[in-house]
C-alpha cells in the first residue's frame, strides 16, 4: 500500500468522520427527564431548556418534561444507563447533588464514568431560609437556637442525609459547636416538598437551593436567612445576606446541567453540544436562566466532563470527612 494511498485513505476518513458529526440532524422527539417530583431545581432546569429550545425555534415540537424520582436521581440515573442508553433526543438534568450522590457510590453499579456530560446552564447557591413569621431573623438567630438545644430546630430538606442539602446544614451545625448527628434533619423528594412542610409548620427552616426560593420570595412567605455564596448576589436576591458576612465560613455553589445516554452516537451527542453552546449566548436563554435565579456558567462537551470528574472527586474528599464515603 502506498504512502499517497494511505494519506488519502485517512484524509477521507477523517472528511467523513466530521462531516457526520456535522450533519447529525435534530431529534424527531425530544424530552428532558427531571429526577425528582414536579416543583424543585430539576423540574426548573428542564423548564429552562424546554422555553429557550422552543422561542429559539431550534426545535420544532415543544421538548416534553417528565418526572423520575427515586433516590434524589439514582432512578433516573440508572434507567438511562441500563434501559435508555441510546436516546438521542433524551437529556437528564443533574446538579450539584447529582454529582456528590455519585461521589459516595448513591447510584448503585453505575458511576461518574456511565453517561455522556453534556452542558451545564447555570450555578445555583445553596441557602437556608424559614418562615416569614419565625421568630429567627438571622442566620446567628437559628443558629444560638440549635447549639443552646438541637431538638428545637427541624430541617427539612429534598434529599437524604450524606446529601448536598444535609452537608451544607451538618458544616453549620458544626461552626455552631453542634454534633451534625444530634441534628433533627427531615428527608423529602425533591425541592418543592420540604417548602409545604415549612409552610405547614412541620419543620423550621429549610435547607435547599435559592433558585427553588425565588417563586416564594416575592409572597413575603420565607425569610431566606443567608445565601452561601461568597459575595451577595446580584438584582432581586441583593438584600439576601451571606453566612460569610454573618461569621459562617460557608460557601456552597451547585451547577445544574445536563447529560445523556452512554450510547447516544458521537454525532448526535456532538448537535447537543452545538446546539448548548449557540444557545447559551441567545437573549432568550440569557432571560429563562435569570428568572430561574440561576447565575452564568457555561461548560459543555468534554469541558462539562473534565470539570464533572474532578468536581465529584472534591466531594468524595468531603464526604470522607463525615465519614460517608470509602
Amino acid at each position: 500500500m502506498s504512502k499517497h494511498f494511505c494519506r488519502t485513505f485517512i484524509a477521507t476518513t477523517l472528511l467523513l468522520s466530521t462531516t457526520s458529526l456535522l450533519a447529525a440532524e435534530p431529534p424527531s422527539r425530544t424530552e428532558c427527564i427531571a429526577p425528582a417530583k414536579p416543583g424543585g431545581g430539576f423540574d426548573l432546569t428542564c423548564k429552562l431548556i424546554q422555553v429557550s429550545l422552543q422561542e429559539t425555534d431550534v426545535i420544532e415540537k415543544p421538548m416534553r418534561v417528565t418526572y423520575m424520582p427515586g433516590g434524589v436521581g439514582a432512578v433516573a440515573y440508572n434507567a438511562i444507563v441500563a434501559q435508555r442508553p441510546a436516546e438521542p433526543g433524551t437529556v437528564v438534568a443533574f446538579s450539584g447533588g447529582s454529582l456528590l450522590n455519585l461521589s459516595q457510590g448513591k447510584f448503585g453499579r453505575y458511576g461518574v464514568n456511565d453517561v455522556r456530560w453534556l452542558a451545564s446552564v447555570g450555578t445555583d447557591y445553596g441557602m437556608i431560609a424559614v418562615r416569614a413569621d419565625s421568630p429567627w431573623k438571622s442566620l446567628n438567630d437559628l443558629m444560638a437556637a440549635l447549639e443552646k438545644n438541637p431538638d428545637s430546630v427541624v430541617f427539612g430538606a429534598g434529599a437524604s442525609i450524606g446529601s448536598q442539602d444535609w452537608m451544607k446544614t451538618a458544616l453549620l451545625a458544626k461552626q455552631a459547636n453542634v454534633d451534625p448527628r444530634k441534628m433533627r434533619y427531615v428527608a423529602f423528594e425533591g425541592g418543592g416538598e420540604p417548602v409545604t412542610a415549612l409552610m405547614g409548620n412541620h419543620v423550621q427552616a429549610v435547607s435547599g437551593d435559592m433558585s427553588e426560593m425565588v417563586p416564594y420570595l416575592k409572597g413575603d412567605k420565607l425569610r431566606v436567612l443567608a445565601v452561601f455564596s461568597a459575595e451577595r448576589l446580584p438584582g432581586a436576591l441583593a438584600n439576601v445576606p451571606t453566612a460569610k458576612e454573618q461569621g459562617y465560613d460557608l460557601v456552597w455553589p451547585i451547577i445544574r446541567g445536563f447529560f445523556v445516554g452512554p450510547k447516544v452516537s458521537d454525532a448526535e451527542y456532538q448537535w447537543w453540544v452545538e446546539t448548548f453552546r449557540k444557545l447559551q449566548q441567545t437573549e432568550v436563554f440569557k432571560t429563562q436562566r435569570d428568572l430561574r435565579g440561576l447565575f452564568e456558567f457555561n461548560k459543555n462537551g468534554k469541558e462539562l466532563d473534565t470539570y464533572v470528574k474532578q468536581q465529584v472527586e472534591e466531594y468524595r474528599k468531603q464526604a470522607q470527612a463525615f465519614g460517608l464515603a470509602n
